[in-house]
């Protein structure tokens, strides 16, 4: 049996009651036992059994067909006949609270159909084809998206490989996670018959998994249940404070949030706005964080007001007429309306507060906004009205159903879900995904959107954008600025993803690291798993390429060469001439390594040589703050030029040697070469390069530039070596 129910007469754990909210009354069960126990009702009788059902029903769908939930409480009520809930009333009572609780949030025919049936194919011999046969291939499909599979054939695997099925089949239809939401609300209002340690295991289940989906698909009326049933159960002495705290608070002569609530509807009711007020308490897990968060409760904590009207623009003139008639608390408000939950939540959120202190917290919404916040997906009705004649033939190419209510959330757990085979690993990462419960939405610069959890990086938004092709992701731009792939998003931010030309690029092992989606974590992985790490060698290049050779040659050359930019010596003074002084020697600075046509200008240094710095050099100015003696220099008529050039650049394999052959076509000699380890996938490189015509500098920075991966190129300046001139 996939459900279970408590007897009040029974000794053993019964889950204490959690505060009930205003017209959603619970199941009569003692009721529902006798009337099942009647039978069917004659054809083209409603079955009393089913009658608050319907009456609930009609009160969201006033031309609902019910002939349909005649037959399918009548094929339910057969089917079930003579199997018992362990509490000893009959089965078919759980099938008509479900009914009921998804009646109350306003589902549809065809889900109520569904959950009737919901434990027939399961339970009974009535097969998936007889449901089809009978009620269409809609409940047919509802029906199979929440049939568990079975032990016998899953062994240790069948809940994990269960949910993995119903995932999949909420996301061509949301209805089929919005009936298990609901048979897991009932079987955990009727969990107390169950022993301490099932109890512990389902709710820790319901906690983990149920919960969080049920946050992500807005259904907060169900959410907030859930959550008061778990406390209750693994919490048992906090939920006990709890209640206490909750039953001193109704104690109490005054009510202050009534009183709040007195004084917003004269002052609506004064600036002519139609609107209701009402006063909204907090279920006992809300209680208990506030409590925790803030320490003592006032009266107006237990609660908040709700401010329901009829137009999205009455909205913002309840917000203004409240701001301006009480005292706004600034730090709380909050627009959900123009810029919405991605759970589909939409309200205005602010506070009011008065001179003895109490505040009270004020949503603000209308009447259809309140109706989404409540039932979520399952308020949207079904996601498949009949097509038109047009969209008829625009499907027909196309059998595949696209659900419009499928949210991006559900996308990426659908796409990672299929790279987890394994049943444990996919059990681990779906908790760990549904516990990243805030998300952030971020733009792509052709305008398309990426919604991706609160604390993602861009390495996750790489995976999230190119999938596996994300490997050849070398670097992004956020908000026009350039960052590194471990760059934490933020929400709004725009997302540029910089991709590599080559093939044969690979991610970064310190990727992992930064990767927050289990989408980017599980393809990171796999390739990992299929290019194990080679071997480390000995004497290890500056940087794990084929490219990383030349650098390391050009820098065993730079040992013996006195031209790097870390040992400058004295260079061939003819392309210098100093004024008043023709036979001084000449050097060129190496922490500006300056070049014909640049400005420069020249100090006498210890041993009568004249060292030569662009005007621009950071050591000029504290040269003669020293009192160096400053010399009037001017280039003489030879082009060549030595420079050093630093370049800032992503790690990625094959970089240094192309590189190296970018600057080869420019006719540079590399002197001397410095590779320093990547840190956070950025590597500095250093070059010191020989130039037949200084002429030729702007074009050989510009082709460095253009080599994929580098996103920097500049002349050195080196700070350090600057302060350090000989005296």
């Amino acid at each position: 049996m996939s459900a279970e129910a408590t007897n009040p007469a029974t000794p053993g754990p019964v889950v204490p009651a959690t505060p009930r909210r205003r017209n959603r009354p619970r199941i009569d069960l003692r009721r529902l036992v006798g009337a099942a126990l009647l039978g069917p009702a004659s054809r083209g009788r409603l079955p009393d059994a089913i009658g608050h059902v319907v009456e609930v029903h009609r009160a969201h769908h006033p031309d609902a067909d019910l002939e349909t939930l005649r037959r399918a409480y009548v094929l339910a009520e057969s089917s079930h006949r003579g199997q018992m809930r362990k509490s000893g009333e009959p089965y078919i009572t759980h099938p008509l609270a479900v009914t009921l609780i998804l009646a109350e949030l306003g589902a549809e025919t065809t889900t109520l159909t569904a959950s009737l049936l919901h434990d027939t194919v399961e339970d009974t011999d009535v097969t998936l084809d007889q449901v089809g046969e009978q009620f269409g291939a809609e409940v047919r499909y509802l029906v199979d998206g929440v049939t568990k599979l079975e032990k016998v054939d899953y062994g240790a695997a069948a809940e994990p490989e269960t949910f993995r099925k119903m995932l999949v089949a909420t996301g061509n239809d949301v209805r089929v996670m919005s009936i298990k939401l609901a048979d897991r609300l009932h079987n955990m209002r009727t969990l107390g018959v169950m022993r301490p340690e099932k109890q512990a295991r389902i709710a820790k289940v319901t906690r983990d998994v149920l919960i969080p989906l049920a946050e992500r698909l807005g259904v907060q009326a169900l959410k907030t249940e859930l959550e008061d049933l778990v406390f209750a159960i693994l919490h048992p002495e906090e939920y006990e404070r709890t209640r206490e705290l909750v039953v001193e608070n109704a104690s109490r002569a005054d009510d202050p949030l009534a009183e709040f609530a007195d004084a917003m509807r004269a002052i609506l009711r004064d600036a002519g706005i139609q609107a209701e007020v009402l006063i909204r308490p907090r279920h006992f897990v809300s209680v208990h964080r506030f409590s925790r968060k803030r320490g003592r409760m006032r009266g107006s904590d237990f609660g908040r007001l709700l401010v329901l009207v009829n137009e999205d623009a009455d909205c913002y003139a309840v917000l203004g007429e409240l701001h301006t008639c009480m005292t706004p608390v600034v730090s709380e408000f909050k627009d959900f309306i123009a810029v919405p939950k991605f759970n589909l939540y939409q309200s205005l959120h602010t506070a009011v507060a008065r001179e003895d202190g109490q505040v009270a917290e004020v949503l603000i919404r209308t009447h259809q906004m309140h109706k989404v916040a409540e039932a979520g997906v399952v308020a949207l009705g079904n996601p498949y009205p009949a097509p038109s004649e047009e969209q008829a033939r625009e499907r027909a190419a196309d059998e595949e159903r696209v659900d419009p209510t499928r949210p991006g959330w559900l996308s990426r757990l659908l796409d990672w879900q299929e790279a987890a085979p394994d049943p444990d690993t996919f059990w681990s990462t779906l908790r760990e995904d549904l516990a990243q419960d805030r998300e952030i939405t971020v733009f792509r610069p052709d305008g398309g959107t990426l919604g991706l959890p609160e604390g993602a990086t861009c390495v996750d938004a790489a995976y999230a954008q190119y999938g596996e092709d994300a490997h050849a992701c070398i670097g992004a731009r956020v908000n026009g600025r350039l960052a590194t792939l471990s760059t934490v998003l933020r929400d709004g931010d725009t997302v540029q993803l910089l991709m590599g030309q080559d093939p044969a690029s690979e991610p970064s092992r310190e990727w992992l690291e930064h990767a927050h989606t289990p989408a980017a974590r599980i393809a990171i992985q796999r390739w990992l798993a299929t290019h194990p790490a080679p071997a480390e060698p000995e004497d290890p290049a500056p940087v794990g390429d084929p490219g990383a050779a030349k650098a390391a040659e050009a820098t065993a050359r730079s040992a013996a060469d006195p031209g790097g930019a870390d040992a400058p010596a004295p260079r061939p003074g003819a392309a210098v001439t100093v004024v008043g002084r023709p036979d001084a020697t000449v050097r060129l600075a190496g922490c500006c390594t300056p070049v014909p046509l640049d400005d420069v200008t020249g100090f006498l240094v210890r041993g009568g040589v004249v060292t030569v710095h662009r005007a621009e050099c950071d050591a000029v100015a504290r040269m003669a703050g020293a009192g160096r003696e400053e010399v009037d220099v001017s280039w003489g008529d030879t082009t060549g030029c030595r420079v050093t050039l630093v370049a800032e650049s992503f790690g990625r394999a094959h970089l240094l040697a192309d590189l190296t052959e970018a600057m080869a076509l420019e006719g540079a000699e590399i002197v001397s070469a410095t590779v320093e380890p990547p840190s956070q996938q950025r590597v500095r490189h250093t070059y010191t390069v020989q130039l037949p015509d200084a002429a030729r500098l702007p074009a050989l920075l510009r082709a460095m530039r253009n080599v994929p991966g580098v996103y920097d190129v500049d002349r050195a300046q080196h700070h350090a070596q600057a302060s350090a001139e000989p005296a």
